[in-house]
């Protein structure tokens, strides 16, 4: 029959009381007697990270191993169980229990830790990742590599070859020229975002911002019932939508209705939709039943959201809003609909107030339409507080082409 023996736990056990259990990368160690170790710990005591950190060293005739309990080449394992030794007293029959911890002991070569740390300093990622696949990667990856070298250009050719074609064009047209030709690039590119269609070639005024690219015949047609309600406005209820705001560009229409039912049937069908998008501006977010109430079509309705709003994502769902570009564009396409309703003419003053912006920006887009400014003229201080002056803008073929002024900071002198 088998002895039997009892475990003996012993009490607590401070890091440098646990048993040492080693496993070496390169294979078993035969005869262990030829292999000297030594343990070295860190010397900050402090630190509860650093003051556990082990290095186990195997020293031999012919070759030294070391492991450590902490860095990249550490055995993960210690850190997610434990591991315990049982010595056993043949004499009393009882195993004594211990901690222990692992070290992975690895086969240190002279010279190879200096090398690799020396290549780490000097190489980047890319050109680590470029010497394994030359070494070790397949065709395909090697082609790749060879390809990329190929049309790589130095940073310092390329660099050179840029500024001397920029220094080439500098000289050849000056400065002032290139600054010039900068401004109209940018102010043109600026134009196409907010700009209606425009025609600068056509032979009538009509035909520079067709009616039909600012409502096409069938949106015209949908506001047949909208357009009704508005021509069918009491003097009272006009009176009240002067008082609100916002719409005193329609009322001006509206007060002013023509006397010939064709004429009058536009002027109100496009005064439902001018102040459809003069409300649009108002709004800081637009929701899906923007204009029922007022009994806007759907077809138009959904023309404004397409046209003049812009998707945007907030608190987890998407919301359609008027950007800043967005209401430079709806600047634009209402005073081009006030010069279809106002024999080419549009009160520009009007116009900024309803949309809320300042009379320089409103002036601005007038500009960059090619329409005739037309200023008040100067009065005394007592007959300019008697009458609101209004600035009017008008088509006139050929369209005015504005010089860009070129804005220059001055720099402060460094002293």
């Amino acid at each position: 029959m088998a002895a039997s023996c009892s475990f003996v736990c012993c009490g607590e056990e401070t890091d440098t009381d646990k048993a040492v259990i080693v496993r070496f990368s390169n294979g078993s160690v035969k005869n262990a007697n030829r292999l000297d170790f030594s343990m070295y710990k860190n010397t900050d005591e402090i630190n509860p990270r650093k003051k556990s950190r082990r290095i186990l060293v195997a020293e031999s005739d012919r070759l030294s191993y070391a492991g450590h309990n902490f860095g990249t080449g550490s055995l993960k394992c210690n850190n997610l169980c434990k591991y315990y030794v049982g010595v056993l007293n043949k004499q009393t029959m009882q195993m004594e229990v211990h901690n222990a911890q692992l070290f992975n002991m690895q086969p240190v070569i002279p010279g190879e830790t200096d090398t690799a740390k020396s290549q780490d300093t000097t190489q980047t990622y890319r050109d680590k990742v470029d010497s394994l696949i030359e070494a070790f990667g397949t065709n395909k990856q090697k082609r790749a590599l060879s390809s990329r070298r190929l049309n790589q250009v130095g940073n310092d050719t390329l660099q050179h070859a840029v500024a001397k074609a920029a220094n080439t064009v500098i000289d050849k047209k000056g400065l002032e020229a290139l600054q010039q030709e900068v401004a109209e690039t940018e102010s043109q590119g600026e134009l196409a975002l907010h700009l209606p269609p425009c025609n600068a070639d056509a032979d009538k005024q009509e035909d520079v911002y067709p009616f039909d690219d600012l409502l096409s015949p069938v949106e015209f047609e949908a506001l047949e019932q909208a357009g009704s309600k508005m021509a069918a406005l009491t003097p009272e209820e006009l009176q009240k939508m002067r008082d609100d705001g916002g719409c005193l560009s329609v009322v001006r229409h509206l007060e002013n209705l023509p006397t010939t039912d064709k004429a009058r049937e536009k002027t109100a069908r496009c005064a439902f939709y001018l102040s459809m998008l003069l409300k649009l501006v108002r709004q800081r977010s637009i929701s899906r039943k923007f204009g029922q109430e007022e009994g806007c079509p759907r077809i138009i309705q959904n023309k404004l959201f397409k046209t003049f709003t812009v998707e945007t994502f907030n608190n987890g769902r998407l919301q359609n809003t008027v950007s800043a570009s967005i209401h430079a564009k709806i600047a634009a396409y209402c005073l081009a609909l006030l010069l279809h309703l106002g024999h080419m003419t549009a009160d520009l003053t009007l116009l900024h107030r309803d949309l809320r912006i300042t009379e320089a920006r409103m002036i601005e887009v007038a500009k960059s339409m090619g329409l005739t400014l037309i200023r008040p003229a100067r009065a005394k201080a007592d007959e300019a507080g008697l009458q609101d002056n209004h600035t009017q803008a008008s088509l006139v073929l050929p369209l005015v082409k504005y010089d860009q002024l070129i804005e220059r900071r001055k720099r402060k002198k460094m002293h």
